[in-house]
């Protein structure tokens, strides 16, 4: 029972009394999982009976043993592989225990060398203050003194170190201070010139790990922070950065494809959640950490259980996840609430131990009801992304996001990414219709948890938003043993030989590194030698050989109670306890996240602020109405009076990461800045003081929908929306002589046909 406090709390929750259940969607959803797998032939067949005395429609028990089983096409044909697939498969499997074993007794070693040897005195006390911290400042204050008593202070000061370009980086500064100095002190012919210049140094030092600086070695040898110099590059590029923002000495034109280009190179920044069932939820911790900071990335991805959390916080803004991330909030986590005998009666069955109709409604006030990733892009301006992998074994799996499925219901791809077999049946994504029902997505195919193949989907964030920077919370139970930096993790140096030593000594890290090799050099002798058999259909090595790290891997201290709770719902105290390790393994990734956000969120201001009036009419208007507009300007200078046909684009509600990208900088005045308007290009200028004419306002569309088109740039952009790499980009695109969408700006003598031909459409300029 709550205590009047808890409840008082509890009250205080958002939404907190709400189900967000709509009866309509959870009975469609029962029904596309309860629909057979296979479409119903309707051919006719002719049926015959083998003998006059057995019936025709003969009733057959099934083995369950057989459904795991090799199709005919992948079986291996030859005398040698049958006669040696099963001992070769004993030999293996019975190595792989012993290398495990030693493995874990050489973990153990080092944990008692570091115990006994590093870790003593001085050293410890402000360790353990350190692990005592409550809030960030806390951790800040006691890492820095722990620095200092360990020396680290003076690596920081020297410039030189193996892992970075010092030289390059050195100068690098040097000369945007000096440009910069000039381009502000300057007038005239003497400023633009200025301005020009450090735009050059911008674009070549404004890309991903320019000379080594977010390379994890440079945040590895202290507790806080990183080198002087480094601190010095970043700074200096964002206000770089800021000044090419607000200064009227470069034209638009010139500005927004100099923050296309720079965010194109420079790429963006996921936080990737991982699969762990109850081992998830320190996910809560880690985003409270960023969110406390500041410094929650836009994108987020999320498998298994990390997809629920991923869910809730893409379907929320910063003010609601501040009071939801409390202890409290373990009163809505009840996917396990069934008792043992329950459980074990629906497990045999239906072969799973929970139903996925009551998770569908328990899963719901997490996801909003049924809403899709669009809306929740919409609403909030983060990017959910689920991975979920079908039930065949050979079908590549599925990223879900607003991009590649817009309209698919968060709850049922947070239950198909938490399908593993034996817990959850694969179930039936759905899809939102225009009336506001869900049907069926996928034309019904079945799906089940992303972890058993892609636990972390970096190719595929990279494929849709240009992410090269990956934030990843990992939690998983059993690869967990397996990750150990012997040279020292970010905000994790080696503590002894002042940071050039190795954990555990030389020997104790050789021998944990050969031991691991090895056990990978097997696993991979039985997926690509095909001796594991695959029960429950589902190759099962990828569960230990796919990439479960990042650039920044965070690892929460787990405990062992957390085993016998993996399939438990928290309680109030498991939750709070989880909260702040979460936090607390966080802290020490902060400084190295605020340094790489410090450069991207300049750059995606600069692309917000510099989108010009007529990339905003472009998003509003489709190009058959820009180029009416259009041959009326051109008509009306030679006296003649064109179509006054207009065709405007569907309207949505507008999403909230404009005001996000200003919110990050407290000095910015307007969505719009102090950006000099009278640079646009005349055919955009014309068509504003057209639309000003015509009376109508503009309003920004969430995601556009636009045809497959290959745009000047080389960008392909296709399906109902795009990767927005290059929205609001009308003005430039005039410019080079393109329009989104497929249209293009051609000169008087050119040939139309060519064109239209090739389906483009065709503005007089």
């Amino acid at each position: 029972m709550s205590t009047p406090e808890e409840q008082q709390q509890q009250q205080q929750l958002p939404d907190f009394d709400k189900t967000f259940v709509n009866d309509g969607d959870i009975a469609a959803f029962a029904r596309a999982v309860a629909a057979p797998s296979e479409m119903d032939d309707s051919a006719d067949h002719f049926i015959t009976a083998m003998n006059d005395w057995r019936p025709i429609h003969q009733r057959i028990r099934r083995r369950r043993g057989r459904r795991g089983r090799r199709g005919k096409d992948e079986t291996r044909e030859g005398y040698a592989y049958l006669l040696l697939k099963w001992p070769l498969l004993v030999f293996v499997t019975a190595w792989i225990v012993v290398l495990s074993g030693m493995y874990v007794m050489t973990r153990f070693y080092i944990a008692q060398y570091e115990y006994w040897i590093t870790w003593r005195g001085e050293r410890e006390r402000l360790r353990k203050k350190l692990r005592a911290a409550k809030s960030y400042e806390e951790w800040r204050e006691a890492a820095q003194m722990l620095d200092r008593y360990l020396g680290s202070e003076g690596w920081k000061e020297e410039d030189q170190f193996a892992y970075y370009d010092h030289a390059t980086v050195r100068r690098i500064v040097q000369d945007l201070k000096r440009v910069r100095d000039r381009a502000e002190k300057g007038a005239g012919e003497e400023r633009k010139n200025a301005a020009d210049e450090l735009r050059g140094l911008v674009e070549m030092c404004v890309k991903n790990n320019f000379a080594g600086i977010e390379s994890a070695r440079m945040y590895s040898q202290t507790y806080f922070g990183t080198k002087h110099l480094v601190q010095t590059f970043v700074d200096e590029v964002e206000c770089a950065l800021k000044f090419l923002c607000d200064t009227d000495a470069l034209s638009m034109e010139k500005k927004r494809a100099l923050f296309k280009y720079l965010s194109s190179n420079y790429g963006k920044t996921a936080l990737c959640l991982s699969g762990g069932a109850s081992f998830s939820y320190y996910h809560f911790g880690v985003v409270k950490a960023h969110l406390d900071a500041n410094l929650l990335p836009n994108i987020i991805t999320g498998t298994s259980g990390g997809a629920l959390v991923a869910a809730l916080v893409c379907t929320r803004t910063d003010e609601e996840l501040k009071r939801l991330l409390v202890p409290e909030l373990s009163e809505k986590i009840t996917a396990c609430h069934d008792d043992t005998w329950t459980w074990i009666k629906r497990w045999w069955r239906t072969g799973a131990r929970f139903d996925s109709i009551d998770w569908a409604r328990r899963c719901c006030w997490f996801t909003r009801g049924s809403m899709t990733f669009k809306e929740a892009y919409e609403r909030t301006g983060r990017i959910l992304n689920i991975s979920c992998v079908p039930s065949d074994p050979h079908t590549p799996s599925l990223l879900l996001n607003y991009l590649t499925a817009p309209d698919c219901c968060i709850f049922s791809a947070v239950l198909a990414s938490a399908a593993v077999p034996g817990i959850l049946n694969p179930v039936v994504l759905m899809t939102k219709t225009k009336a506001g029902t869900i049907a069926p997505y996928s034309f019904g195919n079945k799906w089940k948890d992303g972890s058993l193949r892609t636990d972390i989907p970096i190719r595929s964030l990279n494929l849709h938003f240009n992410v090269n920077f990956s934030i990843v919370s990992q939690v998983n139970p059993h690869v967990n043993i397996f990750f150990f930096s012997s040279r020292g993790a970010v905000g994790r140096p080696v503590t002894h030989r002042r940071g050039k030593g190795w954990r555990g000594g030389f020997l104790g890290s050789a021998l944990e590194q050969y031991l691991k090799l090895d056990l990978a050099k097997w696993l991979k002798v039985l997926r690509h030698l095909e001796l594991l058999p695959r029960p429950m259909s589902q190759d099962w090595s990828s569960v230990f050989l796919q990439k479960f790290d990042g650039t920044i891997t965070i690892w929460p201290r787990t405990v062992l109670s957390d085993f016998w709770y993996i399939l438990t719902d928290p309680t109030r105290e498991r939750l709070q306890r989880m909260l702040e390790t979460g936090q607390r393994c966080t802290f020490s990734k902060l400084k190295f996240v605020e340094n790489r956000l410090k450069i991207e969120r300049m750059v995606e201001y600069g692309r917000h602020i510099t989108r010009s009036r007529a990339a905003e009419i472009e998003e509003v208007f489709s190009s058959d109405d820009l180029q009416n507009l259009l041959a009326r300007h051109k008509a009306s200078a030679n006296g003649q009076k064109p179509s006054t046909k207009m065709q405007p684009k569907r309207s949505a509600s507008e999403p909230t990461s404009p005001n996000r990208i200003t919110s990050w900088f407290p000095w910015s005045k307007s969505p719009r800045g102090s950006m000099d308007a009278t640079a646009e290009h005349p055919a955009a200028v014309a068509v504003s003081k057209e639309l000003d004419g015509e009376g109508l306002r503009i309003r920004r569309s969430a995601v556009r929908e636009r045809e497959v088109v290959d745009d000047e740039d080389g960008e392909w952009s296709s399906g109902s929306a795009s990767a927005s790499e290059d929205e609001g980009d009308l003005e430039q695109e005039l410019a080079h002589g393109g329009v989104e969408g497929g249209g293009r700006v051609i000169k008087e003598g050119e040939p139309v046909e060519k064109f239209e031909a090739r389906g483009e459409t065709v503005l007089f300029a």
